[in-house]
């Protein structure tokens, strides 16, 4: 395995405001591209924004979970995403269910855990990565990115960094229909020079398919995972 997560990227039609609202809620640095949101810490997880000029249709495949310490921690994170601009969200939730569900100025969908929550125990502040997606795709990510599962239940899977930090997880069916390119992607790349053809042909050994809709800016072969969730393996630099 030579491939490293090197970020999650989103998709948005004003990224500026949006790496704003993110910078603010997170209490992220940005890098030189002002895009960027940085690590807060060695496992923290890099986010990137680009723009596009298609509107937001439906859930977002993929959705951040944060964490709190306590009720009153999580509603000081509820009323600073209110301040940043973001508002909530009705998916359906039930009163009793302890998380509370919020979107970004631009729509995307995120929740503030309950504090006590022992599955998000040790991940940060950012604690999850959540996503619609199959057994299948989160064994082939853990496949992927060489990171153990670290749940493996009834259809359920998740993943995270063996030096911790962040959870990427995968609900398992029934897995949301698919509108569209998916606004939130990941990008990894090879850890070393002249690796990016050996590391495409070993993800599609994994089950991922080479895709090419035209639309991304960044150097790098643009695929698919086994659920047709696109993700780009940049050429390294």
């Amino acid at each position: 395995m030579s491939l490293h997560l090197v970020a999650l990227v989103v998709a948005a039609n004003d990224p500026p405001s949006l790496v704003r609202f993110w910078a603010g809620l997170l209490g992220r640095e940005t890098d030189e591209d002002g895009l960027t949101l940085l690590p807060d810490e060695s496992t923290g997880l890099r986010i990137t924004f680009e723009r596009t000029d298609v509107p937001k249709a439906g859930l977002d495949r993929m959705h951040l979970h944060l964490t709190s310490a306590s009720h009153e921690d999580q509603r000081a994170t509820v009323d600073r995403v209110l301040e940043l601009g973001g508002h909530h969200l009705d998916v359906g939730q039930r009163p009793e269910e302890g998380h509370v569900v919020l979107a970004d100025p631009e729509g995307n969908e995120f929740c503030v855990t309950e504090p006590g929550n022992a599955y998000l125990a040790g991940c940060g502040f950012l604690g999850e990565l959540a996503c619609d997606g199959s057994r299948e795709v989160g064994r082939f990510w853990s496949g992927a990115l060489g990171w153990p599962l670290v749940w493996d239940r009834d259809e359920e899977t998740a993943i995270q960094s063996p030096a911790g930090g962040t959870k990427i997880s995968w609900g398992g069916p029934p897995v949301a229909p698919k509108v569209g390119r998916n606004r939130l992607h990941l990008d990894v790349a090879p850890r070393a020079q002249g690796d990016q053809v050996t590391e495409v042909d070993r993800l599609v050994a994994l089950g991922a398919t080479q895709v090419d809709d035209g639309r991304r800016t960044a150097p790098g072969v643009m695929m698919a995972d086994p659920d047709g969730n696109e993700f780009c393996v940049l050429t390294p630099r």
